[in-house]
């Protein structure tokens, strides 16, 4: 039996599974790790962080199984960040996050800059966080690290690197990156000038499931692995995560809820003026499919955050226990859910978040479920802007850790006033990674329902009338926060 590896680096989690060449499951794991605040805003990583979690969890991972047998790996994860290297490919400084927010001020007088003809797609898209902010961040603030820049990579194309020592990175990267135009497929050139990059400064851009390399043999032998496991390009996490869930190959809109919310819509915008962000993806880097994407920046990370960091609960279902579902929707209670600014509905880093409406009576139970329901409300803001009509939409897959909540699915249907199906089983990143890697050695490079597995289900919540009554009229109310905070603040 031949296994295939995927890794998936997030914010704060390494995800590893191992899968057969039937796509099965056979193992996986998850790595904790910490990144750094140093400053009000900074959220920065030593790359050698995500080194030590995915040798630690791989090491785990292949004690049950015969390491010879191991073919090949697939690593995704975290958008946008920024890994900047010397020209010996050791890292200069910490990497700059995909949710740092240093860079805030540079955007009212970075967008008129490009708005010329050939970045005004550009424009529309460049955010804190992104690579080329965060590029230009180094330059303008340490300028003796930037005389030092022989190379950047964004995220997970770090681990490719390590494994390997290749370079490389993967259309999905490069696309969202602010440093590439999409009309053309090239990096653009007046953000290379604008930032001061040379073109060997960049990595080389490959389809997802391009072999980069085999595994360096420090690495076999440290593993017990052979020397001709071969490492894939791999992909960003969105990306993967619409192989893992089907949306590529069937073409439905997927809700991913994790640390933020993201919707993924694999065949493009519907409307012209529609916002979210483009995504090219390639399997082979020849053919190029473009997919749409818009984020709720605080999804999970707003209901973690009271959770966790305000009731200091460990146990993220347990408050649930009690809710009445048929209650949900009563209270005037409202949470704005922005607690780490916008990127798509708004485009504004310095959009937070507030809860609204609160009484006497109320509990740390219906503070909970209003989270979860300004989240909902998030999402359904976010659907309109991108132009997928609510009224079109038969049924949304959702995926990620908040999808685990019953409470959370039935409050969505309600708000959304679709039906609304959990994805069940290998839905996650880290498992589409694994399928990239195993369809690269078995030489399948179309999108089509053969690229993964069959996706399955767990479980289906149908919208409510008298509840979707209610959340309308919330919604109405919710959608009047944004004026009231930006007048208040």
């Amino acid at each position: 039996m031949e296994y295939y590896l995927g890794i998936d680096i997030g914010t704060s989690t390494a995800k590893i599974i191992v899968i057969n060449e039937e796509g099965i499951v056979v193992n996986c794991c998850e790595q904790e790790y910490q990144y750094s605040q140093p400053k009000h805003g900074w959220k920065e990583i030593w790359p050698e962080v995500w080194v030590k979690a995915v040798k630690a969890g791989m090491a785990e991972l292949l004690s049950g199984i015969e390491r010879s047998h191991v073919k090949a790996i697939g690593v995704s994860g975290q958008m946008h960040t920024t890994v900047f290297l010397d020209y010996s490919g050791i890292p200069i400084r910490p990497a700059i996050m995909w949710n740092d927010v240093r860079t805030k001020e540079y955007f009212p007088e970075l967008k008129t800059a490009l708005k010329q003809e050939d970045t005004k797609a550009i424009s529309k898209i460049i955010s804190t966080g992104s690579p080329a902010v965060n590029l230009l961040w180094l330059k303008e603030h340490e300028e003796e690290a930037f005389k030092k820049l022989g190379k950047f990579l964004i995220g997970p194309d770090y681990l490719v690197y390590y494994l390997t020592g290749c370079y490389s990175t993967d259309y999905c990267q490069a696309s969202t990156s602010s440093l590439y135009n999409t009309e053309d497929c090239s990096w653009s050139e007046t953000m290379m000038k604008l930032i001061g990059l040379s073109e060997e400064m960049y990595p080389p851009i490959k389809g997802s499931q391009e072999i980069v390399g085999n595994l360096r043999k420090e690495i076999q032998e440290e593993l017990g692995l052979s020397p001709d496991v071969k490492v894939i390009a791999g992909t960003g996490d969105n990306s993967a995560a619409a192989i893992s869930t089907g949306s590529l190959q069937y073409g439905y809109p997927v809700l991913s809820i994790g640390t933020s919310g993201v919707l993924i819509l694999p065949r493009g915008k519907e409307k012209a003026d529609s916002k979210g962000k483009e995504i090219l993806f390639s399997l082979d880097g020849k053919d190029i499919i473009c997919m749409t994407q818009g984020v709720v920046q605080s999804a999970g990370g707003s209901y973690e955050w009271y959770v966790r960091k305000i009731l200091g609960i460990s146990d993220f279902n347990s408050l649930m226990a009690d809710v009445d579902v048929s209650e949900l929707g009563n209270k005037q209670l409202l949470f704005y859910p922005h607690l780490t600014g916008d990127k798509t509905i708004y485009a504004d880093s310095s959009l937070r978040g507030a809860f609204i409406g609160l009484e006497m009576n109320d509990l740390k139970e219906d503070l909970a479920v209003a989270v979860m329901e300004g989240v909902c409300f998030a999402v359904k803001q976010l659907i309109q802007e991108m132009g997928l009509s609510t009224e079109t939409l038969e049924e949304l897959m959702v995926t990620g850790g908040g999808a685990n909540s019953k409470v959370w699915m039935q409050i969505m249907a309600d708000v959304l006033n679709v039906r609304i199906v959990q994805l069940d089983g290998n839905e996650g990143v880290s498992y589409g990674a694994a399928v990239l890697a195993k369809n690269a050695l078995k030489g399948n490079h179309e999108i089509s329902p053969g690229t993964g597995t069959e996706v399955s289900t767990r479980n289906h919540f149908d919208p409510r009338r008298l509840n979707v009554e209610r959340y309308q009229r919330k919604y109405e109310q919710y959608l009047r926060i944004h004026n009231a905070i930006q007048k208040i603040f």
